[in-house]
């Protein structure tokens, strides 16, 4: 049987990148899926039809992890839809970036930066919790710029995702006696749209990297996989780099 076979899971930011990596893994490994979109709904609906031809229920929901009350409503349809909530995964995140002495900062794309990358997951999962049983998981994806700066102009966005691992490890032991596990990942340098393996300055970034190629989605989908199954069950508030070696 499929490891995560029965199991609800809810993916913000699911419909493309490292997200549609996560969510076609879970749904590889049987777990029924919901997962969030912003603007990406051609690219959601195809990624529906793609996991219900492996015969496992899908869901596309058009939300916007820094609104409050959409993401409500999101979690609202999960529950109405499957009953419950057994593995949490917030992936959505935005990467704003900027020296702290530049001149033409964008103050309001800063803003929306932190309201999507920590305001957005604390609210998902404090309103997520209830829906939530014994056994649950809450997986964050975080990034290896959380715990060191490789290049100037990446402060506000590194900031946002050591705050999101500090969280981890204090939900860790807030919700450990009701046997929910917290954990996030941070990755390295993965090829998306966003940061694309034959980019202008891959090259460059390589060379901080042990195995010496970029990783793909697929390589976060199967740790978060891990992470929200039964084989994890006694691991959490850990912080796990999958990058390569980029940080080793």
């Amino acid at each position: 049987m499929a490891k995560l076979q029965g199991k609800v899971a809810f993916v913000t930011g699911g419909s493309r990148g490292i997200g549609a990596g996560i969510v076609q893994r879970l749904a590889e490994d049987g777990a029924s899926v919901a997962f969030t979109y912003v603007s990406s709904g051609e690219k959601a609906e195809k990624l529906v039809s793609k996991l219900e031809n492996l015969a496992v229920k899908a869901l596309a929901i058009k939300a916007d992890t820094g609104s409050d009350e959409e993401i409500d409503r999101a979690i609202q349809v999960v529950v109405q839809t499957f009953g419950r909530i057994d593995i949490i995964v917030n992936s959505a995140g935005l990467f704003i970036t900027g020296t702290i002495d530049a001149s033409d900062t964008d103050l309001v794309a800063f803003k929306k930066q932190w309201e999507v990358n920590v305001h957005g997951v604390v609210h998902t999962v404090r309103t997520a919790l209830p829906y939530m049983g014994t056994g649950g998981r809450i997986i964050s994806i975080g990034s290896t710029g959380g715990s060191h700066s490789p290049y100037p102009g990446i402060g506000d966005y590194a900031a946002t995702k050591a705050t999101l691992a500090a969280y981890t490890r204090s939900w860790a032991r807030d919700l450990g006696s009701k046997n929910i596990t917290a954990n996030i990942i941070q990755p390295g340098l993965i090829d998306t749209d966003m940061n694309p393996a034959d980019g202008l300055h891959s090259s460059a970034m390589l060379q901080s990297v042990a195995l010496g190629r970029y990783g793909n989605p697929t390589d976060i989908g199967a740790a978060v996989a891990f992470l929200a199954s039964d084989d994890a069950q006694y691991i959490t508030g850990v912080t796990l780099n999958v990058d390569g070696g980029q940080t080793t």
